[in-house]
């Protein structure tokens, strides 16, 4: 299962860029056999100072000495995978020839973890046509795309989301983290970690929450502000102290589904199962006063019995007649209002056909004006 993972820290100097092949290249940490470097490089072995020389040659001679100095990329696999130093090596060679094309590369395993990884660090002006490295969102996804081939096609693992090397899901709550600072940050007990703070808030306010209002008071009860805008993907949780964390965050560190479509349809839940124990609690109430009704009719004789069923079917027939009045009053009233809106609006027709025809009877009048008026001029014109 290999991760290929794209280092995101400050890559704008030349001090950095030399830190970084510094470290990749370190003695105790690589096999002198298992480095290599992509692109003109004519050393005769490869030295980070010597390295760090010729990135810098080929950005002068493009006159792209500024921006990003270099792009650093992990490929690591896990420690359970049945893979080999030399095809780790083999593996980080064929993708930087492959994703890195036109750009000097530096390939580099390092043996000094339980895990076997791959440091690729890329000069980010090409030594073929001087063109920059750009890598977007949808590149990242086809930089995935491809490791994962890359795997299959030597029968290796491929990572799957949610779920464990042995392809085991991974139970809700469990702690993942991109950044080892921040897992190792998290899993410190000593450390007090604000992003497990809002983690625990979280869970709190949810249980048993029916809205999202009643979630919200919840999260500022804990000292969380909650920032919810439809105008917004997601929602982002603020402390007192001013720290920030997004849903999306806390989703993929600890394994929670926390999203506003998630939030909304565990307090759609809980409302309706809070509505069913109410109808639930009300039927129960219902049978005990007919049980104790029940009970108490019969102490009563039969005649008070016959009596009252008597006297609850008049009334009973008295209220069905009077509503039988008042539907059909209701149904005269109704027809007596059609009859007037219906009168209304054949007079409003009448009126405006009445009107179209004067206006049209007014425009025939002066049409034939004008066309006397022209004839009586022709008529009349200077005598020779």
């Amino acid at each position: 299962m290999a991760i290929n993972k794209t280092v995101n820290k400050s890559t704008k100097t030349h001090g950095a860029m030399r830190n970084c092949l510094e470290y990749v290249l370190r003695t105790d940490k690589t096999n002198e056999q298992l480095v290599y470097v992509t692109g003109p490089y004519d050393k005769e072995g490869i030295d980070y100072d010597q390295v760090y020389r010729s990135f810098l040659e080929e950005k002068r001679i493009w006159d792209k000495d500024s921006g990003r100095m270099y792009a650093h990329n992990i490929i690591s696999w896990h420690k359970d995978e049945a893979i080999t130093p030399e095809q780790a090596f083999e593996f980080g060679k064929e993708f930087a020839e492959n994703w890195f094309q036109g750009f000097q590369t530096v390939v580099a395993v390092h043996k000094d973890k339980e895990h076997i990884h791959c440091h690729l660090v890329t000069n980010t002006v090409s030594f073929e046509d001087g063109r920059r490295l750009h890598n977007t969102r949808k590149d990242l996804e086809r930089m995935k795309e491809l490791t994962n081939r890359m795997c299959k096609e030597r029968d290796l693992s491929v990572a799957e989301k949610g779920r464990h090397f042995n392809g085991t899901p991974m139970e809700n709550g469990t702690l993942t983290a991109w950044s080892k600072d921040k897992y190792n940050l998290i899993q410190n007990e000593k450390a007090k970690s604000y992003l497990t703070e809002c983690a625990i808030a979280f869970i709190k306010a949810i249980k048993g929450c029916f809205s999202k209002e009643e979630f919200i008071r919840r999260m500022e009860k804990s000292g969380w502000k909650v920032n919810w805008s439809d105008r917004r993907k997601h929602i982002t949780f603020q402390n007192e102290q001013g720290q920030k964390v997004r849903d999306s965050n806390l989703s993929k560190t600890f394994r929670l589904d926390i999203s506003k479509e998630a939030i909304l349809n565990e307090c759609n839940r809980e409302s309706k199962r809070r509505t069913e124990e109410q109808y639930a609690g009300a039927a129960a109430e219902d049978t005990t006063i007919a049980a104790g009704a029940y009970d108490s009719s019969r102490r009563v004789s039969e005649k008070t019995i016959g009596d009252e069923l008597l006297e609850q079917a008049r009334t009973a027939n008295r209220a069905t007649e009077s509503l039988v009045r008042e539907s059909e009053t209701d149904r005269r009233k109704s027809k007596s209002e059609t009859r007037i809106i219906r009168g209304a609006e054949n007079q409003s027709i009448a009126d405006e056909q009445q009107r179209r025809l004067a206006q049209q009877q007014r425009f025939d009048a002066e049409k034939r004006a004008r066309e006397l008026n022209r004839r009586s001029k022709r008529r009349s014109g200077p005598e020779l």
